[in-house]
């Protein structure tokens, strides 16, 4: 029986899934969201959820416990300086799963892309800059609206204008309009 034994197998050995985990859970920490399967979002919502958990507590132990998932130095500081401090005040919903439409072409399998709730908030914050002043034309002259009318004038009159190069396929059909004898 699998009593206190939860969470998916997903086909993989318990070695595996360790891994994959954790390469995940530095992927979703690195880049802020990831598309994979959906089953598979799911169970990574658990170990994310408590590595932000981690990082709120902000003590050694708990650093030392985020690297033993992260097996990275500068990651587990990303989590605990950057990361962790935009969920103070926050119990729980780190991570947030949405459904995509769209199955994976290869097996049809359902995807889903897992993200962190709060978002950098320094890029939302940051102070706009003023706009540049704009740069003022200069003063169109007569002899730079009579050429660039020119062609157009040309036309009017009947005066051949430059041909453009035909297309293959335009060459194709009058190939195959002319009767042949």
């Amino acid at each position: 029986m699998r009593h206190s034994k939860g969470g998916k197998k997903l086909g993989r050995t318990f070695s595996h899934r360790k891994a994959m985990f954790r390469n995940m859970a530095r992927s979703l920490l690195t880049y802020g969201q990831i598309k994979t399967t959906e089953t598979k979002a799911m169970e990574l919502r658990k170990v994310a959820d408590n590595l932000v958990t981690l990082g709120l507590r902000n003590d050694l132990h708990a650093r030392r416990l985020a690297y033993k998932v992260l097996e990275n130095h500068q990651l587990v500081q990303k989590l605990f300086d950057e990361i962790a401090p935009r969920f103070s005040g926050v119990n729980g919903g780190f991570t947030r799963v949405y459904k995509l439409g769209l199955p994976r072409v290869g097996d049809c399998a359902p995807m889903a892309v897992i993200e962190l709730t709060r978002r950098e908030e320094a890029v939302q914050a940051a102070p706009k800059t003023e706009a540049a002043p704009k740069v003022e034309e200069a003063p169109k002259t007569e002899a730079a609206t009579k050429a660039k009318a020119a062609p157009k004038a040309k036309a009017a009159k009947g005066e051949a204008a430059p041909k453009a190069k035909a297309a293959p396929k335009a060459k194709a059909a009058k190939a195959e309009e002319t009767p042949e004898e």
